[in-house]
């Protein structure tokens, strides 16, 4: 394998160090060797760029770990040239970390993305704890990533950007936190995720009540790995399917807030030269008969390893095929894991139970059908049971890639035996020339097992030698280097960065896939729109937020047709949103749908408590006089009240923050975080949401949901409201927001181009003369020129059933009436 010079910094961030430190009664710290792939692998390449890997400890300590000793004269292992400076322990207290990785890491995500929701608990508490653990990660990740970036200015590196690479399902949302803080201070990186473990299906993904956040978490990065193609294609179906973001298959590629994420599937591969070595040097440890064969399996104590239904697959043999009494022993190699949790405890209960049942069952004086070992083996004597072994059994239920039938392959250096592999895990679909067996199959299982002790001699040599030539050639360096690649961190000077691809860019087509299936040719369409960010740009003051004249001229025509009405809702105050669109035909709704006009004239007001405006002035002065400062202000808007703080500094903004919501709660108001800005509401129930329900019942009766089709685009302040109603699109920049809505879209730009794709297929209908159903039902006077101030509130809860009570404000006159009388005053 040809090794690349890799040509920027590498920092590795992963759950545990590449090595295991030990502290002995006195409080002296050792370190030892850690074996593993990943390790041999990755640690040369960090120690030959000068680069740093960051995990836990492994040691519980009141306090940060501050000496970690370097490698011992001796030590061969591939960590020996990885010094103690470019090690960083993150450190977890004791409780946290207990939450994190047993109640969250395997008491969530270990079942969850191996497509065993049933042993997934879901607790909001061990959810935070995790969070907190992935911020400390990448907070330890910042620190060093300032550190490189420093030493590379000092060496006028200045175009050279470090790559930064998280692994494994214990950190899925760390890079959330790295990616918003090196945005903001501007850090030149490259991020990277690898996934060690299955990713689930959407029908799995779907049960996790944060899966949004997981999914972005990742999506921070700039290429994630995954084993195999088809875990690449369950995560591009949950971004699509749960973010709404853009995605093409062909490619791999994923769109989320306007950054393009490379999906790339990378098999992970052995030491493989490593396993021959000690294949051909280890003696044999299994004393057998002289026709005498074994069958081995060798796993975690892990109910995703399938051991109880290969227990049973070897029983059905002896039953089925009692020939094989007295020839053939299953050696059964089970390490322990997670002795603390009762699942894995019971597991080994039915283990023990099982086997001595069999053994019982079928044991003569001089055999026994099971060898089963609770316990670890060294690496030597590994290879020598690989080495020694006719068939192994590799019969997962659900695993990301198993390495075991990859280092069985890699020991098979005499003559060859035959490997069985469940189709559940990642290696079965790559490793064609094995025995692929369903281990739910029990019998089918057994036949598999019989087929493989009996398979000839010259057949076993042709499915070995292609095996282990992929192996050969796909090995771990090769896993490494494919990465590098990817990342475009090889000195490889032919080829153009592989992260500057991008998706192309929205166009008219990609609206075919979100609204074909809503929009038809006969039913009448509702427009409802957001203006701050939907139809105009977030800018630095409110009176800058202009809408682009091909966006007015696109809503002015769609206006115009029979068929289409639209509404345009607003935080602003009703007569500045109507006087930033300017368009005659249209209902808007301002201060969040507390007041709406109609085209017709009609006007609604939701009442507010008469003490709110007083309380809301106390509180513009508040805001004014304490944080009215470095970029922040107050802007009063009638009925609502925000207080902007987007043009302050990043260093001050969280102190800035906190100051103005212990402002607003000590005012007796509840802060609501909008972009960049706080609102003060009033105490009333309403809301966009409301304001847009009402909107189509004023618009089409009660009636409407038959003939009516509509569509959404803004915030997620009526996202709720309106699931299963609308096709919802949410427009935001952020990568970090949840969101209810069918489909995302980054921006105005993106607006613009779904309102042009509506006008395109509306101008497919046969032209015909309709009146809007609001205008229709208008009393005639009140489409002559002086229009009526018609104004209908509803009070909260008593708007449709119970004693109704409304005002109208009829030509100055207000009359009020209920479900029982009407009266005028």
């Amino acid at each position: 394998m040809v090794q690349h010079q890799i040509t920027a910094p590498l920092i590795v961030v992963s759950n545990r160090l590449p090595f295991v430190l030990q502290r002995n009664k006195d409080g002296v710290i050792s370190r030892k060797a850690s074996a593993g792939g990943l390790v041999t692998a990755v640690a040369p390449v960090v120690v030959d760029c000068g680069g740093l890997w960051i995990g836990w400890s492994g040691l519980h300590s009141k306090e940060p770990l501050e000496f970690i000793p370097e490698s011992d004269p001796d030590d061969k292992a591939p960590t020996a040239g990885l010094l103690s400076k470019q090690v960083v322990a993150v450190h977890i207290p004791e409780r946290e970390f207990d939450d994190f990785y047993n109640g969250c890491c395997n008491g969530t995500f270990w079942p969850l993305f191996h497509s065993m929701p049933d042993r997934a608990v879901f607790k909001a508490h061990t959810w935070d704890a995790y969070c907190s653990v992935n911020r400390e990660f990448a907070n330890c990740t910042l620190q060093a990533l300032r550190n490189s970036l420093r030493e590379l200015d000092e060496q006028e590196k200045f175009e050279t950007c470090p790559v930064v690479w998280i692994h494994d399902y214990q950190l899925l949302v760390a890079a959330t936190t790295i990616r918003q803080v090196i945005e903001e201070e501007k850090l030149r990186c490259k991020l990277a995720f690898f996934l060690h473990i299955p990713f689930p299906s959407w029908d799995i993904m779907r049960l996790f009540p944060w899966d949004d956040e997981i999914l972005q978490g990742m999506l921070a990065c700039d290429m994630v790995g995954f084993h195999i193609e088809d875990y690449c294609l369950n995560f591009i179906d949950c971004c699509s399917r749960r973010l709404g973001c853009r995605v093409d298959r062909n490619n791999m590629l994923v769109e989320l807030a306007g950054r393009t994420v490379h999906i790339k599937a990378l098999p992970i591969g052995i030491p493989f030269d490593r396993f021959v070595q000690l294949a051909e040097t280890t003696p044999r440890f299994l004393k057998l008969a002289e026709s005498e064969k074994i069958i081995l399996g060798v796993d975690r104590l892990d109910y995703t390893k399938g051991l109880v239904h290969r227990i049973l697959a070897f029983e059905r043999l002896l039953e089925k095929y009692p020939e094989h009494v007295e020839k053939v022993t299953l050696l059964q190699i089970s390490v322990p894991s997670r002795t603390d949790v009762r699942e894995y405890r019971q597991l080994k209960e039915e283990m023990d139970q099982l086997v001595g049942r069999i053994n019982g069952r079928f044991s003569m004086p001089n055999w026994s059908p099971i060898r089963y070992i609770y316990g670890g083996v060294t690496q030597e004597q590994l290879a020598a049971f690989y080495r020694d072994s006719a068939v192994a059994l590799v019969t997962p239920l659900r695993d990301g890639m198993n390495l075991v039938a990859k280092e069985y392959v890699a020991c098979q250096i005499r003559e060859p035996g035959v490997l069985i592999l469940s189709p559940f895990a990642g290696a079965g679909g790559m490793m064609h020339e094995a025995l692929v067996v369903n281990p739910y199959e029990i019998d089918k299982a057994a036949d598999t097992i019989h087929r493989a002790l009996n398979m000839p001699l010259d057949e076993r040599e042709v499915r070995m030698k292609q095996l282990r030539h992929r192996e050969q050639q796909m090995d771990v360096n090769h896993w490494m280097n494919s990465f590098l690649a990817s990342m475009g961190a090889v000195n490889n000077s032919d080829q153009a960065d592989p992260l500057s691809t991008k998706m192309t860019p929205l166009t008219l087509d990609d609206f075919d896939q979100y609204l074909n299936n809503h929009i038809d040719t006969i039913c009448k369409l509702s427009l409802i729109l957001d203006y701050d960010g939907t139809l105009a740009p977030l800018t630095s003051h409110p009176d800058l937020a202009i809408m682009p004249e091909e966006t007015k001229r696109v809503l002015e025509r769609l206006s115009n047709m029979p068929d289409v009405n639209i509404a345009i809702i607003s935080g602003r105050s009703l007569e500045n949103v109507k006087k930033m669109v300017g368009l005659d035909q249209l209902t808007y709704a301002g201060s969040h749908g507390i007041e709406i006009l109609h085209p017709d004239g009609t006007k609604f007001v939701h009442p507010v408590p008469f003490e709110y405006a007083e309380k809301l002035r106390e509180l513009v002065q508040l805001l004014e006089k304490e944080v009215g400062h470095s970029g922040a202000w107050v802007e009063h808007k009638g009925v609502l009240l925000t207080f902007h703080y987007r043009e302050t500094p990043s260093q001050q903004r969280d102190e800035i923050v906190r100051k103005a919501c212990e402002i607003f709660q000590k005012a007796g108001f509840e802060p609501h975080e909008a972009h960049m800005a706080i609102e003060a509401k009033p105490p009333v129930k309403w809301d966009q949401g409301r304001a847009c329900i009402h909107i189509l019942r004023t618009m089409y009766g009660a009636d409407w949901s038959e003939r009516v089709r509509i569509v959404y685009a803004g915030t997620e302040a009526a996202m709720q409201a309106l699931s299963g109603i609308a096709c919802t699109f949410r427009v935001d920049s952020s990568p970090t927001v949840r969101t209810a809505a069918n489909f995302r879209l980054e921006g105005p730009d993106a607006v613009l181009t779904m309102l042009k794709w509506v006008e395109k297929q509306m101008n497919k209908r046969s032209p015909r003369l309709t009146r809007s159903p609001r205008l229709s039902r208008s009393p005639k006077h009140q489409r002559k020129q002086n229009t009526l101030d018609y104004s209908l509130s509803f009070e909260d809860e008593e708007d449709i059933v119970g004693n109704t009570s409304a005002s109208f404000l009829i030509n100055g006159r207000q009359r009020r009436f209920n479900s029982n009388c009407l009266s005028s005053n």
